[in-house]
C-alpha cells in the first residue's frame, strides 16, 4: 500500500484532534472569567498555539516511517506519547460537552449549569485517561483459553501452549515488565511457548535487550514464534531470525517443525507479517499435514478464512491489542481495530477450525490500555467430536 494512502487515518486524526482542540481552548478564551482577567487571556492563547503544536508533533512524529529515523530518546517518547494522550482526551471532552448540550431541558444560558458541563467534559476523559496509563495498561492478566479441535489424539488433548504477543519493548515497556510477563507463562509449565509478533514497534528500539530475555521462557518442546508488522516497520526481520536463533528460539517465516508428543504429531508454521494488499498465506497451503495436528502462527488474524480452508485447525495470532482503548455499549464492543478486522480478540470458529487472538502486552501510539487490559495466554488444545 503507498505511503500516502496509509498515511490518510493520521491525517484525519490530526484533523480532528486540532479541530476539538481549537474548540476547548475557545471555550476559556469566551468566557467571562477570562473576559475578566487579561492574563488568563493570554495563558489561553499560549495554551491553543502550544497545543496545536505539541498535538502535531505527537501524531506527525509517531507515523512510522518518520518515527523509524528518529534516535531513541525515553523522553521524547514520553512527550509524544502524552501529546496523543492530550488529543484524545479533547476529542473525548468535546463529545462528552456537545452530548450534555443536546439534553433535554439544558439550558446553556444558566452559567452554574454551563461550568458544571464544561468540567465534566474535561474530568471524566482526564480520569479515564489516567486509569488507562498508571493502572490498566500494567495489570497483566492470565487468561487460559481451551481451544477445541475435532478428532484431537489422546496424546495431545490438554496439551499447553503459551503465548506472549506483541511486546512492543519500548520506553512504555521494559524489562520489568516482560520479566513478569515470562514468570507468568513459565508458571502454566508449557509444552511449548509462542512469540507471536512485534517484539518491538521502531528501528530504534532495543530489539536485542528485548531477545536477551526470552530465552527465559520455558517449554517442554521450545520456544517459537512468528514476525508481526511492526518488524518490517523496523527493518529488523532478517536480523531478529538470527539473532534468535542464537538463542535458541525458532522464528516460523514460511516453514514449519513436527513436534512429537507421544504417538501424536503437533505440525507447528509460521508465516510473516500477512499484508493486507497481498494474498494471504501463499507460503503455508504446502505446510499443512494430513496425519498431523495443524497449528498456524499468524500475527495478523485476518487470515483466518484462508487458514480454515488450506486446513489449518488452529491459528494463533495478536496485533490488535484487543482494541487498546475499548468501550462496551449495549453489549457491542466500541473500539479503533473493528474499522479494520472482524477478529478484534478472543476466540472464533469456523467448522472445525478456530483462531484466538490475544490483546497482547504492549501498546503502540500512546501509552495507555482501557476495557483491554494486557494478558498471557495459556492456550490448551482439547478434542471434539468432528
Amino acid at each position: 500500500m503507498p505511503i500516502g494512502v496509509r498515511q490518510i487515518p493520521d491525517a484525519v486524526a490530526l484533523a480532528l484532534v486540532l479541530w476539538a482542540h481549537w474548540r476547548l481552548s475557545g471555550w476559556l478564551l469566551e468566557s467571562e472569567w477570562a473576559a475578566r482577567r487579561p492574563v488568563a487571556r493570554v495563558l489561553g492563547l499560549a495554551w491553543r498555539w502550544v497545543g496545536v503544536v505539541w498535538v502535531s508533533y505527537g501524531i506527525v512524529f509517531g507515523i512510522g516511517q518518520i518515527a523509524r529515523f528518529l534516535p531513541a530518546s525515553t523522553l521524547r517518547e514520553w512527550v509524544r506519547g502524552a501529546a496523543i494522550l492530550y488529543g484524545m482526551c479533547v476529542v473525548a471532552a468535546w463529545a462528552i460537552h456537545e452530548m450534555i448540550h443536546r439534553v433535554p431541558g439544558f439550558d446553556p444560558r444558566r452559567r452554574e449549569l454551563l461550568n458544571t458541563a464544561r468540567a465534566s467534559a474535561v474530568a471524566l476523559p482526564v480520569a479515564a485517561c489516567g486509569y488507562g496509563v498508571f493502572l490498566e495498561r500494567n495489570e497483566f492478566q492470565m487468561r487460559e483459553v481451551d481451544l477445541p479441535v475435532p478428532g484431537l489424539p489422546k496424546d495431545l488433548d490438554g496439551l499447553r501452549l503459551a503465548q506472549i504477543t506483541d511486546i512492543h519493548y519500548s520506553a512504555y515497556l521494559g524489562d520489568r515488565e516482560l520479566e513478569r510477563a515470562i514468570a507468568m507463562a513459565n508458571e502454566t509449565r508449557p509444552h511449548v511457548a509462542l512469540v507471536t509478533g512485534d517484539f518491538i514497534s521502531v528501528r530504534r528500539d532495543p530489539l536485542d535487550r528485548c531477545l536477551r530475555l526470552l530465552p527465559r521462557l520455558r517449554a517442554e518442546a521450545g520456544v517459537y514464534g512468528c514476525l508481526g508488522n511492526h518488524e518490517i516497520l523496523a527493518d529488523c526481520e532478517d536480523y531478529l531470525e538470527a539473532a534468535a536463533a542464537k538463542l535458541g528460539i525458532t522464528i516460523l517465516r514460511g516453514g514449519a517443525r513436527r513436534l512429537r508428543f507421544g504417538g501424536a504429531t503437533l505440525n507447528l508454521a509460521g508465516v510473516d507479517y500477512q499484508r493486507t494488499y497481498l494474498p494471504y498465506l501463499r507460503e503455508s497451503a504446502g505446510l499443512v499435514e494430513k496425519e498431523a495436528v495443524n497449528v498456524l502462527l499468524s500475527h495478523n488474524p485476518d487470515v483466518f478464512p484462508v487458514a480454515a480452508r488450506q486446513g489449518w485447525q488452529a491459528t494463533i495470532s495478536g496485533h490488535t491489542h484487543g482494541g487498546q482503548v475499548n468501550f462496551e455499549l449495549l453489549g457491542e464492543q466500541l473500539n479503533v481495530a473493528r474499522f479494520f478486522t472482524p477478529y478484534v480478540y478472543g476466540l472464533y470458529r469456523v467448522g472445525g477450525s478456530s483462531i484466538y487472538v490475544s490483546r497482547g502486552l504492549g501498546t503502540v501510539g500512546a501509552p495507555i490500555r482501557l476495557g483491554a487490559p494486557p494478558e498471557v495466554n495459556l492456550i490448551r488444545l482439547c478434542a471434539i467430536s468432528s
